[in-house]
């Protein structure tokens, strides 16, 4: 009997999700993506002959990642090798340093020698809201298919009427923190969690504290980056049966009768499906970038409702001075006009440096830096996604990356850009790599209260087109994008009501698995 085809569209995380759930259930699944690797925004860099994680650099959410490869009859761990993370990141204001632990205790009392007694309480209470809103959006919302608000209120009503009323919607993030936290550098430390999802904290709901709580949950360093999370999703669906082809970049999806028939390549080949998933961003389907037919499946978004997008400095590098962790974030003296700036659409002048690096475990401790004294970093500071417009001119992106490195400098870091082993991508390389987006890394920007129901879902106006991906629902962040392409696979299933009844479903459990027992607790 011969199989029946899905093509998936981009091996982005949501794609790769996908094609693994698909193929584990007997569909014939060709994956068609552009670049030459799997990853999507989880892509390597090549700087100086050094492979660096050039997008996401935090793995959180395991639950969501074990589900996915439980559901396909493997093991997580026989894929990965994962570490806990005891030290969640470093933070400094120049010779102020504050680290957060998964140890909320921990936490506590660096919060209290840091700022005080009062400020480890509101921490307290920061953290008790944060699990709050996380219990009570994460299986009505997160891994629910998308809804209306009302939707979202009734579900959440069944299960507690009173979380109706406390998860922030109608209150920035900014403001929500200021009911816990007298001190600025608190307030701007819990206020960069926005930008996880290409936003800020002055503009998007309290809602967002819940990221709070899903970094509390469990952080992991990963052998080989995040990029080998996408070389385990490829294994995984390679080994069900998928097919890759790479350097294969779609030009149209057919449209026959109303709806999805197949693809058309760049080279003018086609390809015959009935269903296609797309890990591309939505509006490049509603731009036409997969021709006029498919135009009508989704609606597109305006460059003013676009998430932030980034300067990406890649560096095979020399450091000294400062204790780097994995993670290490760098704040600027003025948050308010850092986000007034990005709104207008320029550079910040003193912008907040976000370092991820690659080769330290959470301790500091190097673990491949080399005889050759160099690490792997990935720097990034935030920008406008204005990357299909004039964009930056080479004095912006010299004077933003003297500030970069001013900044740093403050806190006692000195690092080296050599020319042969660094690479910048700015939102113009984004652009190019992710059409219609601007630059924009995380979709829609989730400012105000009714953004996160504008993001498409996975079932689109045109049956059998699907979106997933980052730009979808549930929104931006590798589990996010996971969560992403087993929605579009569960609806997908379920447009196909002649699959066995004792076939599982995409994901155990519907989207709602049960949290990881691993996770560390808040």
């Amino acid at each position: 009997m011969q199989r029946e085809r899905v093509i998936v569209i981009g091996a982005g995380v949501g794609g790769l999700t996908s094609a693994a759930l698909l193929a584990a259930r007997g569909f014939d699944v060709t994956v068609l993506e552009a670049t030459a690797a799997p990853g999507g925004k989880m892509r390597q860099v090549d700087s100086g002959g050094a492979q660096i994680d050039g997008g996401p650099t935090v793995f959180t959410m395991r639950d969501v990642f074990d589900a996915i490869f439980d559901s396909c009859g493997a093991s997580l761990d026989d894929y990965l090798t994962l570490t806990t993370s005891t030290t969640l990141a470093r933070h400094a204001w120049g010779n102020d340093r504050l680290d957060l632990f998964a140890d909320r205790t921990a936490s506590e009392d660096a919060i209290a020698a840091f700022a005080g007694p009062q400020e480890a309480a509101g921490y307290r209470r920061f953290c008790a809201e944060a699990k709050q809103i996380f219990t009570s959006l994460d299986k009505p919302f997160m891994r629910s298919q998308r809804g209306s608000p009302t939707r979202l209120a009734w579900e959440m009503g069944k299960v507690r009427f009173a979380d109706l009323l406390t998860t922030r919607p109608f209150q920035t993030l900014w403001a929500s923190l200021g009911d816990h936290f007298r001190d600025p550098r608190l307030r701007q430390l819990f206020g960069r969690y926005a930008t996880y999802c290409g936003s800020s904290p002055f503009l998007c709901p309290g809602t967002l504290m819940l990221i709070a709580h899903v970094e509390a949950r469990g952080v992991w360093l990963l052998d080989g980056g995040m990029h080998a999370l996408a070389r385990a999703l490829e294994r995984l669906a390679v080994e069900r049966g998928a097919q890759f082809r790479y350097n294969a970049p779609v030009a149209e999806i057919l449209v026959e009768h109303g709806r999805a028939a197949g693809v058309r390549l760049a080279t003018g080949e086609r390809l015959t499906a009935h269903s296609i998933v797309c890990n591309a961003d939505p509006s490049a389907i509603a731009d036409g970038r997969f021709g006029a037919a498919a135009r009508g499946a989704v609606t597109g978004m305006t460059p003013a409702q676009r998430s932030h997008s980034a300067l990406v400095w890649t560096a095979h590098s020399k450091t000294s001075g400062f204790p780097l962790s994995h993670h290490n974030v760098f704040f600027s003296d003025d948050y308010p006009a850092e986000f007034d700036a990005l709104a207008a659409g320029k550079l910040p002048s003193y912008p907040t440096v976000y370092i991820c690096a690659q080769d330290r475990d959470d301790q500091g401790v190097d673990r491949g830096g080399g005889p050759s004294g160099r690490e792997r970093l990935q720097i990034l500071v935030n920008a406008p996604a204005n990357g299909d417009g004039p964009g930056f001119t080479e004095a912006e992106i010299d004077q933003c990356q003297s500030r970069m490195l001013e900044i740093t400098g403050r806190a006692g870091l000195s690092l080296e850009l050599p020319p042969a082993a660094t690479v910048l991508s700015t939102p113009a390389t984004f652009e190019a790599l992710f059409p219609s987006t601007g630059g924009a890394l995380y979709g829609r920007a989730s400012h105000g209260w009714a953004a996160s129901f504008r993001r498409q879902g996975a079932r689109t106006l045109i049956p059998g087109i699907y979106c997933a991906g980052g730009s979808t629902h549930p929104g931006a962040g590798v589990p996010m994008a996971a969560l992403s392409g087993g929605h579009a696979v569960d609806i997908l299933l379920k447009d196909h009501g002649s699959m066995s009844r004792s076939m599982r479903t995409a994901m155990p459990g519907g989207i709602s698995t049960p949290a990881a027992t691993t996770a560390a607790s808040a």
